[in-house]
C-alpha cells in the first residue's frame, strides 16, 4: 500500500518572484502525517494551507491566501511535490511569491532529490473520479473522466505562427515528470511584456527565467522540447490540481485551457461528490525516485 511521504531534510534555495520581482528565500521542510502542503510567509507570521479553499487569484499564475496575505505563483512548485509524490511539507517562504528560478518545475524536482523522500505511518488517500465533469467556456474547455492512472492530455493554440497548435498527453508518474514535464519553462509574447509591467506583472520576468516568444521565433536561443509550450500548460495543471488536496486517478483533457479553467475543474468536482470517491489504492504502482533532470541547478542552501 502506498504510504504518504515527507521530505527526509530541510533544503532551501533563493530566486526573484516572476511577477513581483522581489527576493526572496524559500526553504522546503519535513511535516508530519495529516499536515499536507502549507505555505508559511515567515516575514508576517501567516501559514497558508494549499488548497482550494484558500485560492485567490488566477492572473498569469496561481495564488494562495489567508486573512489577507498571499503567496504568488505556487503552481510550478506544487506541480513538483504532486510529480514526485510529496504528501506532507512545509514551504517556507520571506516573501509574497514563489522564486521563479528558472522558469520550469525542475529545480524543484532537483531540490525535492537533494532532501531526499521519507514514507511515514499513514497511508495515502486518492481522489478517484468515477464520473466524468467537464468545463467549457466558449473555445477553451477541460475535462476528467475516468481512468486506472492520472493522465494530463493538452491541446494548446494561439494567434502566434509558433503556436497554431500544440497537443500532448502523459501518464504522470515521478520518471516521466521529472524527464518530460517539469524541465518546460513558462512562456509569454514580447509583444505582451510591457502590457504585464503596465499591470505589476513579470516584473521580475526576463531570458533567464522564461521563454520570450517574438514575432519571428523565440529568442532564448533553443527549446528544451520541441513541444515545450504545451508540456508547461500540462505542468500547471497538475500544479493546480494538488489543490484538490489528494492525489488524482482520472484522466484530464483541456483545451486552450489555463489557471481559470484548472480551478473551475477542481471547484467542479467538489461539487459534484458522486463523481469521484476517496480510496487507497494497494493495486497502484510506489513511485520510485527519479534520478535528477539533466538542467542547471538553483542555488542550494541546505538546511
Amino acid at each position: 500500500m502506498p504510504y504518504r511521504r515527507t521530505l527526509r531534510r530541510a533544503v532551501g534555495c533563493t530566486g526573484i518572484g516572476l511577477h513581483s520581482g522581489r527576493p526572496v528565500r524559500l526553504e522546503l521542510k519535513p511535516a508530519p502525517a495529516g499536515h499536507g502542503i502549507r505555505f508559511a510567509r515567515t516575514d508576517v507570521g501567516v501559514e497558508i494551507p494549499a488548497s482550494l479553499e484558500y485560492l485567490a487569484r488566477l492572473d498569469h499564475a496561481t495564488t494562495l491566501s489567508r486573512d489577507g496575505v498571499s503567496v504568488d505563483t505556487v503552481e510550478h512548485l506544487l506541480s513538483a511535490f504532486q510529480g514526485l509524490g510529496v504528501d506532507d511539507v512545509l514551504v517556507e517562504v520571506d516573501g509574497p511569491e514563489v522564486p521563479i528560478l528558472d522558469g520550469s518545475g525542475a529545480p524543484f524536482v532537483i531540490l525535492i532529490h537533494e532532501a531526499g523522500l521519507k514514507p511515514l505511518a499513514a497511508s495515502r488517500t486518492y481522489l478517484k473520479v468515477l464520473r466524468p465533469v467537464e468545463v467549457v467556456r466558449g473555445a477553451k474547455s477541460i475535462r476528467i473522466s475516468p481512468a486506472d492512472h492520472f493522465r494530463v492530455s493538452y491541446v494548446i493554440g494561439f494567434d502566434h505562427p509558433l503556436l497554431r497548435h500544440q497537443a500532448a498527453s502523459f501518464r504522470v508518474a515521478a520518471d516521466t515528470f521529472a524527464e518530460a514535464i517539469a524541465p518546460a519553462r513558462t512562456f509569454g509574447f514580447l509583444r505582451e511584456v510591457e502590457t504585464l509591467r503596465r499591470s505589476g506583472l513579470a516584473l521580475g520576468g526576463s531570458l533567464d527565467n522564461a521563454v520570450v516568444i517574438g514575432e519571428t521565433g523565440v529568442l532564448n536561443n533553443r527549446l528544451r522540447f520541441a513541444d515545450e509550450f504545451v508540456r508547461h500548460k500540462i505542468l500547471d495543471a497538475i500544479g493546480d490540481l494538488t489543490l484538490l488536496g489528494h492525489p488524482v486517478v482520472g484522466h484530464v483533457e483541456a483545451t486552450r485551457a489555463g489557471h481559470a479553467l484548472h480551478a473551475a475543474l477542481c471547484q467542479r468536482l467538489r461539487e459534484s461528490p458522486e463523481s469521484w470517491t476517496l480510496v487507497t489504492h494497494p493495486e497502484l504502482p510506489v513511485m520510485e525516485f527519479p534520478a535528477p533532470v539533466r538542467v542547471p541547478a538553483p542555488r542550494l542552501a541546505l538546511s
